[in-house]
C-alpha cells in the first residue's frame, strides 16, 4: 500500500486531500477512480479495521468488563483507538465554560476517521430539508435543491450498501428502487413497537443504515458507477467481492473486520488505493492551505507529529475533509496579507453557524417483554426499525411551537450481556441478591427500550468558533474556541421528544426508568453531544454571506474545496454522513470537469 512519509512523497499531486473520513475518503475514491493522483493526509495513525477490529471478544475479556473510561468515552471496544471528547495535547476553549453553553468536540485521530465508530445510520435530506427558509422563513435555504443531490446519493448507496425499506413518506425519500439493500427483519421489541405506535397517528419504517445485509451485485454495479471506466469497474468489483455480508455477531461500534458496514478504512481507501493514484501520510497535522502569488492555493503545511517537523505538501488543488470544526480552524490559522482573517473568509462567515443534531432520550422497561423464552434476536446493532418526523402539516400551520422536525431512533432486544446489563436493576426490584437477583436478571433480561430523539437545529448567530488567542496544542497551533447556544426552537423540540417517548412508552405498556423532561434547558444534549456538528465555511448563492458556493468550492480561492459537513447551512433531522459523501462525490465530479478544462 502506498502510505509515504514527508521525504518520500510526490514533488506535487493533483489534489491534497485533508482528512479520511467519509468527505475525504468519498473524495479520494472518485478522484483516483478517475485517474488523479491524490495525495491524503491524515492527522491520527494508520488504521487496519481487518486485523484491529476486536468483533469477537467478549466483554469479560476487556478491562472492567468493556465499561467507558475517561480515555475510552464510548467503552473499551470502540473503534476510536485515538480520540475522543478529549485529545491529549490537543484542547479547544468553550466560552463560556457553564452547561447549556459548552460544546463537547469529538475527534478521531486514525485513519478513517469517525466512519470506524459510527451509528451507519444513512437518512436522505428531504426536499423541505434543502429549502428550510423558504417554507418556514428561518435561517438559510441551500443554493441547490433534493434535485442536484439525488443522484449522488444513488451513487453513495450503492457504492457502501445501505439497507431500508423503499417507502417513502412526506420528505423522507427513499430513491429509486432497487438501491437500498432489504432490511433485517425485526426482532419482539420492534413488533411491539410497529403495533402500539400507529394507535398514536405514529408511522414506524424499516431502518437505513450503511451494512450489508446481503452481498453486493459485483456484476453490474460497478458498470452503474464508472460507465465505460473498465479500470475502475474491475477495481470496485474486486473490492466488493471481498466484503461480506453482516454476521450480526457484534456491536458496529467496534469497526468490522469483514467489512460488512461502511468504513472508510474499508470501502473508500482499498479501492482507491488500488488504482495506484492514492498516497496517504499519517500523523499528519495540517494547519494551513499554503497560497501561491497567483492568488491560488498551493499546497498545504503540516506537522509531522512522530518528527515535529514542519513539512509542506504541494497540490493543484485542495480538498479539506478534516471535519467542520477542524477545516474552519485551518482556515482560520491560514492567515496572510491578503486573508488578514483567514483563508477564504472575505465574508467573514469561516467558523460561523456550527448547527448540532438536537438530542433528548429515555429508556424504559416493558412488562409485555419480560421472561420471554429463548430467542435468536440475530438483527443488526439498533435500528431495525424508527420513527421519521411526522408532523410537516402540523408544523407548516403552525401548530407546534417549534419550526423544525426529529426523528427517533428505537432499540430493544437480548444484546450481549455487559457490565451495566443487569446494574441499576433497583428501581424494578427494590434491591435483590443471591438466587433472587439471578431470577430477576432473567426476568428483564431483554426486556428494557431505548428511544433517542435527533432532531434539526435552525442557524443562529450565537453558535459559531473562533481561534483563541492564548491557547496552542502540543503542536503549537492556535486552538479553537466555541461559543454555543441552542436557541428556544430546539429546547422546546427536545421536550416535544419527550412527551413523545412517553406517549410511545405508555402505548406499549410500559413504565420509564426515569420522569419525562419538562425543563427545556434539561430536556436537551450538550452541544456536540451527538457527534454531528456541521457548518462553519456554509454552502451559498452569494459570496458576501458564505464560505463555498454549489459545488463546495470557495468563493475566494476557486482551487479550494470543502468535503465534510462544514458545508452545510443547515442540519436536518437526518443524520449528516451520507449528506457529506453525497455532497463530496458531487464537488469531486467537478473537480473532474474543472481538470479536463484545464481551470484547475
Amino acid at each position: 500500500m502506498p502510505f509515504v512519509t514527508a521525504s518520500t512523497q510526490r514533488e506535487a499531486y493533483d489534489v491534497i486531500i485533508v482528512g479520511s473520513g467519509a468527505g475525504g475518503g468519498q473524495a479520494a475514491y472518485t478522484l483516483c477512480m478517475e485517474g488523479v493522483r491524490v495525495l491524503m493526509l491524515e492527522a491520527g495513525r494508520r488504521y487496519t479495521p481487518a486485523s484491529e477490529s476486536p468483533m469477537f471478544q467478549t466483554p469479560d475479556m476487556a478491562p472492567l468488563g468493556g465499561a467507558s473510561t475517561p480515555d475510552k468515552n464510548k467503552g473499551f471496544y470502540d473503534a476510536t483507538l485515538d480520540g475522543g471528547w478529549d485529545v491529549p495535547g490537543e484542547p479547544y476553549v468553550s466560552v463560556p465554560d457553564k452547561w447549556g453553553a459548552q460544546f463537547t468536540w469529538w475527534r478521531a485521530r486514525m485513519l478513517g476517521g469517525r466512519t470506524n465508530h459510527w451509528g451507519r445510520i444513512s437518512l436522505r435530506n428531504g426536499p423541505y430539508d434543502f429549502k428550510p427558509r423558504s417554507r418556514d422563513g428561518l435561517g438559510f435555504d441551500w443554493p441547490i435543491t433534493y434535485d442536484d443531490v439525488a443522484p449522488y446519493y444513488d451513487k453513495v448507496e450503492m457504492l457502501i450498501g445501505v439497507y431500508g425499506g423503499e417507502t417513502s413518506l412526506e420528505n423522507t425519500p427513499a430513491g429509486p428502487g432497487g438501491i437500498l439493500l432489504p432490511p433485517p427483519k425485526p426482532i419482539v421489541s420492534d413488533h411491539l413497537l410497529m403495533k402500539r405506535a400507529p394507535r398514536l397517528g405514529i408511522p414506524v419504517l424499516p431502518g437505513r443504515r450503511a451494512v450489508l445485509t446481503r452481498a453486493q451485485d459485483h456484476r453490474t454495479l460497478p458498470g452503474k458507477l464508472h460507465p465505460g471506466n473498465a479500470r475502475a469497474q474491475q477495481i470496485l468489483a474486486e473490492a466488493m467481492r471481498k466484503r461480506s455480508p453482516c454476521l450480526w455477531a457484534t456491536p458496529c461500534g467496534r469497526g468490522c473486520a469483514v467489512a460488512a458496514n461502511y468504513q472508510s478504512t474499508t470501502v473508500h481507501l482499498p479501492p482507491a488505493l488500488a488504482t495506484g493514484n492514492l498516497d496517504i501520510i499519517t500523523n499528519a497535522m495540517v494547519y494551513e492551505v499554503t497560497m501561491g502569488k497567483n492568488g491560488r492555493a498551493n499546497g498545504v503545511r503540516f506537522v509531522d507529529s512522530t518528527t515535529g517537523r514542519h513539512e509542506h505538501a504541494a497540490g493543484r488543488a485542495v480538498v479539506l475533509g478534516a471535519s467542520a470544526c477542524e477545516s474552519a480552524r485551518i482556515l482560520l490559522n491560514s492567515q496572510s496579507g491578503q486573508f488578514p482573517n483567514g483563508l477564504a473568509n472575505s465574508s467573514g462567515r469561516v467558523g460561523r453557524y456550527v448547527l448540532d443534531t438536537v438530542g433528548s432520550s429515555v429508556s424504559a422497561q416493558i412488562p409485555l417483554l419480560e421472561s420471554l423464552p429463548p430467542l435468536n434476536e440475530d438483527a443488526a446493532d439498533g435500528l431495525q426499525v424508527y420513527v421519521p418526523w411526522w408532523l410537516y402539516e402540523e408544523q407548516l400551520a403552525h401548530k407546534l411551537p417549534f419550526p423544525r422536525g426529529y426523528h427517533v431512533e428505537y432499540g430493544g432486544g437480548k444484546g450481549m450481556p455487559s457490565v451495566g446489563t443487569f446494574a441499576g436493576l433497583e428501581w424494578l426490584t427494590g434491591g435483590s441478591y443471591g438466587k433472587k437477583f439471578k431470577e430477576d436478571a432473567r426476568r428483564y433480561y431483554g426486556s428494557f427500550v431505548y428511544l433517542d430523539g435527533r432532531g434539526a437545529m435552525v442557524p443562529n448567530d450565537n453558535s459559531y468558533v473562533d481561534i483563541d488567542p492564548k491557547v496552542k496544542d502540543k503542536f503549537g497551533i492556535p486552538v479553537l474556541r466555541f461559543h454555543w447556544q441552542w436557541g428556544d426552537y430546539e429546547q422546546r423540540q427536545a421536550v416535544h421528544m419527550q412527551q413523545t417517548f412517553g406517549a410511545l412508552v405508555a402505548a406499549m405498556g410500559g413504565r420509564l426508568q426515569s420522569p419525562i423532561i419538562t425543563d427545556p434547558v434539561q430536556a436537551i444534549a450538550p452541544g456536540g453531544y451527538m457527534i454531528h456538528e456541521v457548518g462553519g465555511t456554509i454552502m451559498g448563492a452569494e459570496p458576501r454571506s458564505s464560505v463555498t458556493n454549489r459545488w463546495s468550492q470557495t468563493w475566494d480561492v476557486p482551487n479550494l474545496f470543502v468535503a465534510d459537513g462544514g458545508v452545510f447551512p443547515y442540519n436536518a433531522d437526518k443524520n449528516p454522513t451520507l449528506t457529506i459523501m453525497a455532497l463530496a462525490w458531487r464537488m469531486s465530479d467537478h473537480i473532474l470537469e474543472r481538470m479536463r478544462r484545464r481551470e484547475i
